[in-house]
């Protein structure tokens, strides 16, 4: 995971540090499992992007773009998320400037996705484990809502999640119906039988 910085032209000495303090903070991220994207998700719901905002924020070497993604909430899965959620993510383009968190997920309007959230407005990417808490909603052959990964191969099998992602997107996408069930049934045990 690395932080990227366009036109370099006009960013100042206090863009140069961002970078290398952004670099700094640079990891690997490890895939969670099905029942870590589950226990460790504050709220998970399936919604639309209906707007995405982009801004600068903070003074002198703090200076940083954050984008601001909206969505309207169609089905809560876990948590009560209320009828719209603001995630507040770093990086993002204003005007000429771009500044790239690498594995981001990048969301635009009218984007239909399952989120596992975690730590909204404390974490850069409120999502858990970055990408992996991101599951696209789209339309199959029979037009059937199936669920894909944030890389857009299809989810086959929860189970493979964090242990094996080439079997878990190995196959026929599973229905947005299924995975909710799936969610359901996980948070329900974990409720029922915590970890100590």
């Amino acid at each position: 995971m690395f932080f990227q910085m366009k036109k370099f032209s006009r960013l100042s000495s206090s863009g140069t540090f961002l970078i290398i303090a952004c670099a700094a903070l640079a990891t690997t991220v490890i895939p969670p499992s099905f029942d870590d994207l589950v226990g460790r998700a504050e709220m998970i719901f399936q919604g639309t992007v209906t707007d995405v905002r982009s801004e600068w924020t903070g003074e002198g070497a703090q200076r940083h773009i954050m984008s601001y993604v909206t969505l309207k909430v169609e089905e809560a899965i876990k948590g009560n998320p209320g009828a719209s959620v603001t995630l507040r993510m770093l990086g993002g383009t204003v005007g000429a400037e771009t500044m790239e968190v690498s594995d981001a997920p990048k969301f635009k309007v009218g984007d239909r996705d399952i989120l596992f959230v975690e730590n909204n407005g404390t974490q850069f990417v409120p999502l858990v484990g970055i990408m992996h808490g991101r599951f696209r909603v789209k339309k199959d052959e029979a037009g059937q809502d199936a669920v894909f990964t944030n890389e857009g191969s299809p989810l086959t099998d929860v189970t493979q999640l964090g242990k094996n992602e080439a079997a878990a997107s190995a196959g026929r996408a599973i229905s947005a119906k299924e995975l909710k069930q799936a969610i359901h049934n996980k948070a329900q045990a974990q409720s029922e039988h915590p970890a100590h």
